[in-house]
């Protein structure tokens, strides 16, 4: 089971941001500014800054999440997103004793096929560690290791990363599992910051339309909007 904890982040998000924000069009001294912000007044802020598109002022928040139970298949398709930090579970100089694996939805609804896979991933673990026992390395014995395989990861990222790569992961197009990861951290960061939370979401939502080939069904393709 995929588990996501928020760990660590910029104390009091929200305002950080708006602070950043008002500070490129004030005289005034930061600091004044921060005292004097209201929340309605960060809330409103917030919301400019996202309807104008003028999103630098969210790097200045960020977020530390600790990722634990995902499969590589989707550490792989994580760390794409190039503006974060990751640390991940070495494969080196861990050994991975318990074989836990992840199983797609579509797997363990075919009867037919969940035994075999099982089967594979259990063949597979038992020559990782077969081979270890005879004094390969751990770096070498990991190649038959499959991509179903658990990790770990602890994960930074800042406000405006984590506005786009929603966009992106929360996709009902998206793969199944990195869907469920980045509702998880949505979830976290809305316990922290509300309003940034709520604004976690796909980008059709923001468009009014959906940019890819093909809609998942929430909002008609640009080409099909232009034709309405």
């Amino acid at each position: 089971m995929v588990q996501v904890t928020l760990i660590n982040y910029t104390p009091n998000p929200e305002l950080t941001i708006a602070t950043a924000a008002r500070s490129s069009t004030s005289p005034s001294r930061v600091t004044k500014l921060r005292n004097e912000l209201t929340p309605k007044q960060v809330e409103n802020l917030l919301k400019r800054l996202l309807e104008s598109g003028h999103l630098s002022p969210f790097e200045h928040a960020s977020f530390t999440f600790a990722i634990e139970g995902i499969s590589r298949v989707t550490s792989h398709q994580l760390v794409r997103h190039r503006l974060a930090s990751y640390t991940q579970q070495s494969q080196r100089y861990v050994s991975l004793k318990e074989h836990g694996y992840v199983t797609p939805p579509t797997i363990s609804s075919r009867p037919e096929f969940t035994a075999k896979y099982q089967q594979a991933i259990e063949a597979a673990h038992k020559l990782y560690s077969d081979m270890q026992a005879t004094g390969i390395p751990m770096e070498d014995a990991r190649y038959v290791l499959p991509q179903a395989i658990k990790t770990q990861l602890v994960m930074t990222m800042n406000a405006r990363e984590l506005l786009h790569a929603c966009s992106l992961r929360l996709c009902l197009r998206a793969q199944w599992e990195i869907v469920e990861l980045f509702e998880m951290i949505k979830s976290e960061v809305e316990k922290v910051a509300p309003y940034l939370g709520a604004e976690l979401k796909p980008k059709c939502y923001r468009l009014g339309y959906c940019d890819e080939k093909e809609s998942c069904g929430i909002f008609p393709t640009k080409a099909a909007a232009k034709t309405k």
